[in-house]
């Protein structure tokens, strides 16, 4: 893990609390190719322009106090949109009946395969076994067929957008 990286993890319950005096959730914060972006997201309604200024202009302020980054970085604040990635387990568990295209990685082999499917089910992992061990059920909207896919094998998984 870089420098950068922890005190992103460091910051996190900061941008927390300053996300949730907004009534929204932090879904993400990454730092990436200098641009500091932090995605909310609000379960009942949408996120607004409102929401993302007085997020952005208090973790600026934040950042500022706390002198953060060596360099230059940009600070975006913004909300999931239609085709959302699904970045923690509840995520599975929230929106199961929707459709979602997961890019997936064999372990043995390291090929990768991209599903387009119906999320059917989240499975858990049992308690105490780690969270990479829960399960999603994907369904194949023409055929019926399930697969079963453990979420440590997950690379990236979106919303798809259905019309």
């Amino acid at each position: 893990m870089t420098s950068t990286t922890s005190r992103i993890a460091e910051l996190t319950p900061e941008f927390e609390q300053i996300a949730a005096a907004a009534g929204c959730e932090l879904e993400h914060a990454e730092l990436k190719g200098g641009v500091l972006r932090l995605i909310l997201d609000r379960p009942e309604g949408g996120v607004t322009l409102a929401d993302c200024e007085y997020v952005s202009k208090q973790v600026s302020a934040l950042l500022d106090v706390l002198d953060f980054g060596k360099s230059r970085y940009v600070l975006e604040v913004g909300s999931p949109g239609l085709d959302r990635q699904l970045y923690r387990p509840r995520d599975y568990g929230r929106f199961t009946g929707r459709l979602v295209r997961v890019t997936l990685e064999d372990r043995e082999t390291g090929r990768k395969r991209t599903l387009v499917a119906r999320l059917h089910e989240y499975r858990p992992a049992p308690e105490g076994s780690p969270v990479e061990a829960s399960e999603v059920v994907l369904a194949d909207d023409a055929s019926g067929e399930q697969t079963v896919v453990r979420l440590g094998d997950i690379k990236l998984a979106r919303l798809e957008i259905e019309i």
